[in-house]
């Protein structure tokens, strides 16, 4: 019985090291320039510069462009990471992954299935 154990369990270990954890993604370039302007999502605006700077607002929370939430941006890859500047100090970074990004529309989520899909203003 000992003998039997130890086999199962030896076949066991081979079965765990063989198995295969799947193929990693290759990230989609995506270009920065094609980031830049104003985008709404419903009440949701965000608006990147050139600069690597940005804004958000939410009209429905009653809040203008110019009373917006300052933040810094960088796009790797399809990797999009916003730093946003607090007031009273400090930042939190906020990192997207971008699905969609063309001249009209910018789709990205977060790891938490939040999704947003923006259409850009002029």
């Amino acid at each position: 019985m000992k003998k039997i154990s130890c086999l199962l369990f030896a076949f066991s270990m081979i079965a765990l090291m063989m198995t295969s954890c799947g193929k990693e993604e290759t990230p989609i370039e995506f270009d920065q320039s094609l980031l830049i302007g104003k985008w709404k999502d419903g009440t949701l605006f965000e608006r990147y510069d050139n600069d690597g700077n940005g804004a958000t607002w939410d009209t429905a929370d009653d809040v203008s462009e110019d009373e917006a939430q300052p933040f810094t941006w960088t796009l790797t890859n399809d990797n999009l990471v916003q730093i946003h500047i607090m007031e009273m100090g400090g930042s939190i970074p906020k990192s997207y992954y971008v699905t969609t990004l063309t001249s009209s529309t910018l789709s990205y989520h977060d790891d938490y299935g939040v999704t947003h899909t923006f259409s850009k203003v002029q």
